[in-house]
């Protein structure tokens, strides 16, 4: 399916279709999703969403929140950094390690999903979605090895890792899962003038710097 700019940059969410508590993927990336959950309780993994889709507004909120210091912000060994001690341009690096740009984020198209294993941890266990628990020895260690041979065999529902190893940008995000299908489509079709469009009038904290650095930011963080 061709998305709409306005779908593809998180403000419309018509492409989506909500399910298990809320959780939003595109019709199709719910069918591979279910053929791959599917496998996966056969070898005894309770395969669920941490989180799907996610609108522009609510990715300007956890930006902004990151920005001004009111959320955490962490770096690759999950210690968390000081916002506000931080330059402008580092702190927007800071925050895109983890964190996409509003307008950006792939979790707008509805083609990209974050995983865990239900079936690994107590009711009670507070996710946290972090490197420790994804390792080969944490607790979503298995799962993840599992994944790996799946994705190598062309097994996995024609999900892949779009985040699997660091090329200087974006941290490497083992729960981050894409359905090639449409995310292969929407890739090219995001383009600096878009993301700049789509936060022209969003009250986004650190603006001015974002603009000036939208070329690097697209090439280091947004390019596949």
């Amino acid at each position: 399916m061709a998305l709409t700019v306005a779908q593809l940059t998180g403000r419309e969410d018509s492409h989506i279709t909500y399910a298990d508590n809320g959780v939003g993927l595109t019709a199709e990336t719910w069918q591979a999703f279910t053929t791959l959950r599917k496998a996966g309780a056969e070898q005894g993994f309770d395969l669920r969403i941490a989180s799907g889709f996610r609108s522009f507004a609510r990715q300007l909120s956890i930006w902004n929140g990151k920005a001004c210091g009111d959320r955490a912000v962490h770096d690759d060994l999950g210690d968390p950094v000081s916002i506000p001690d931080l330059p402008d341009v580092e702190k927007i690096h800071a925050i895109l390690r983890y964190s996409a740009l509003p307008g950006a984020s792939r979790h707008h198209w509805g083609s990209d999903l974050d995983v865990y294993d239900a079936a690994a941890v107590p009711k009670d266990y507070h996710l946290q979605l972090v490197p420790g628990e994804v390792a080969a020895t944490g607790i979503f260690g298995p799962l993840h090895a599992w994944l790996d041979a799946q994705i190598e065999e062309g097994s996995a529902a024609q999900f892949y890792r779009p985040y699997a190893s660091d090329r200087g940008g974006v941290a490497v995000e083992r729960w981050h899962l894409s359905y090639r299908p449409l995310a292969g489509e929407c890739i090219p079709r995001l383009t600096p003038a878009l993301v700049e469009a789509a936060l022209a009038n969003a009250d986004i904290v650190l603006a001015e710097v974002l603009q000036e650095q939208l070329p690097d930011i697209f090439q280091r963080y947004i390019e596949e």
